[in-house]
């Protein structure tokens, strides 16, 4: 058993102080946990974790020194009014790779649309078309040729959030489509390819807005923000943890990051930072599975098209993702976690 924390380790950022540290099957810490309970090595020296109250009011210590981050909780207020119609909860676009990439756009767009969107619209080449026709009914169709063709087709003001880089490629005709997305100004989710083409090209990394989410993983992560990461990485300063990196990264680009993992970190670019911990009982390891990510990218953007703000949007998607892979448990596959999301959202009495 370790009181408040194991022997060796940070308790800012779960990094590990000694070469080997004790690892305790049981951890008792008193009136708050601390970030080191959640973050890289931590959990896994933790072992279970127990916080006990010693009599202190809920916000003693407020004040003192910056909180370091918010909890993420069961997002509240996911359902709709008796009388609203589709446009009332928005229109995504979300957009897809050429022939044979177009699984992963695909994947964002039922789960934008499971989550409440009103409408889902995927945007694809037109060579494209026929496959995506053939997977997909509720999800309509649009033939988005280049930046030039997207631009035309957001005139329409009704398509209130994007979603973009799954499958998207990585040539320059995806740069266009980018670059023409971040120029429209609207709520915007960037994921894989997208990130990829933004770490290469300071023009399109200018371009961010405060509409924007970012969705890294800890690869892209590196590739967008390599100075912030190798800070992360290094052994010094051991107290620099992921919270602080996310930070950062939020304020350089001007937007919301959302950092994923098993201790998923958001930061809103004012540096209102918020931490899901899918550890202990609510791990999910079933989620490391091709195209979850996919997935997440769409919760993110149908939750902005309903009209939620860009961090609240990525905080409440993050914890739907995990509860949708906790209800499907062993064998999940990203395609079940949309499937698995109205179980989810009626045991939230939405």
């Amino acid at each position: 058993v370790a009181v408040d924390m194991p022997t060796g380790l940070c308790s800012d950022s779960g990094k590990r102080l000694a070469s080997r540290p004790l690892a305790a099957d049981l951890t008792v810490t008193f009136h708050a946990p601390k970030p080191c309970h959640y973050l890289a090595d931590g959990p896994a020296l933790c072992g279970t974790l127990s916080v006990q109250g010693i009599g202190l009011a809920a916000d003693a210590g407020r004040g003192l020194r910056p909180v370091p981050a918010r909890l993420v909780g069961p997002p509240q207020g996911l359902g709709k009014p008796a009388f609203a119609h589709k446009y009332s909860h928005g229109h995504v676009l979300v957009l897809a790779g050429g022939p044979g990439r177009g699984g992963a756009g695909r994947l964002a767009a039922r789960a934008a649309l499971r989550i409440g969107a009103g409408l889902v619209t995927l945007g694809c080449p037109p060579a494209a078309l026929a496959e995506n026709a053939a997977r997909l009914d509720a999800v309509m169709l649009a033939p988005v040729a280049d930046g030039a063709a997207l631009s035309s087709l957001l005139t329409d003001r009704r398509i209130s959030a994007l979603c973009l880089g799954p499958g998207l490629g990585l040539d320059d005709t995806a740069a266009g489509l980018v670059a023409a997305a971040l120029a429209a100004g609207r709520p915007t989710v960037l994921d894989a390819d997208a990130l990829s083409l933004i770490a290469r090209d300071q023009g399109l990394a200018r371009a961010l807005h405060p509409g924007c989410v970012l969705t890294p993983h800890a690869g892209e992560f590196a590739r967008l923000f390599a100075d912030i990461a190798g800070d992360l990485a290094a052994p010094a300063p051991p107290g620099f943890s992921r919270l602080d990196a996310v930070r950062a990264a939020a304020a350089r680009a001007g937007c919301t990051m959302l950092l994923k993992g098993p201790d998923t970190v958001i930061s809103a670019a004012d540096g209102l930072v918020q931490l899901h911990a899918a550890i202990g009982p609510d791990a999910v390891p079933w989620l490391a599975t091709a195209g979850a990510g996919d997935v997440l990218a769409g919760l993110v953007a149908g939750l902005l098209a309903r009209g939620r703000t860009p961090a609240d949007a990525a905080a409440a998607a993050v914890w739907l993702h995990a509860a949708a892979a906790r209800r499907f448990g062993p064998g999940l596959i990203a395609e079940d976690l949309a499937e698995t999301l109205p179980a989810v959202l009626r045991d939230l009495g939405a």
